[in-house]
């Protein structure tokens, strides 16, 4: 059994609510209530409301069906926080200016399964288990090199050569002043 609970233009940040939505994804329903009652994040408060919304829906659906129904069997199957319309407002700078206040907002979606999902699990390797070693990618796109493989040479910098701390001293710079002048 599958239900889902939406909550459009929460009006906090989506950056914020993931933050508290990434601690509850996967997990049971009691424990996803207790990490959100003890949060000191805001949008723990919103995210508390949309899942208590998602498990009334189990509810009510159970009821429908005339199928058993345990709260405490559910887990939070899929949470996920979108960015919702941006209020853009003004208010006043410096020197007659005005500068731009963008207030965000954001959609949580959350569903909540009944049966853990057994294939997922199955596919899934273990955490003790070899991985093939394969190459990872860094940010700039190129492949970390393996551990204790030697270090390529450094390419030589282009353009002109520049002028060190020393060299500069040494110029001789005619200030006015002085005899040597």
């Amino acid at each position: 059994m599958r239900a889902r609970a939406i909550q459009r233009t929460v009006r906090q940040s989506a950056r914020k609510m993931r933050l508290v939505v990434d601690q509850i994804r996967g997990a049971r329903v009691p424990e996803a209530y207790a990490v959100l009652r003890f949060s000191k994040k805001l949008a723990a408060k919103q995210i508390h409301k949309v899942l208590k919304s998602a498990v009334a829906n189990a509810e009510q659906q159970a009821r429908r069906q005339n199928a058993a129904f345990d709260p405490d069997a559910l887990r939070v199957a899929y949470a996920v926080v979108n960015e919702g319309p941006t209020l853009k407002r003004f208010t006043s700078a410096a020197m007659g200016r005005a500068t731009p206040i963008l207030k965000r907002t954001s959609h949580v979606e959350i569903h909540v399964a009944g049966d853990a999902p057994a294939a997922a699990k199955a596919t899934r390797p273990k955490a003790g288990a070899a991985r093939p070693e394969t190459r990872r990618r860094t940010r700039a796109g190129r492949s970390r090199r393996p551990p204790g493989s030697p270090r390529p040479a450094k390419r030589p910098r282009r353009g002109r050569p520049r002028a060190g701390v020393n060299e500069w001293a040494r110029k001789r710079i005619p200030t006015g002043f002085g005899s040597g002048s």
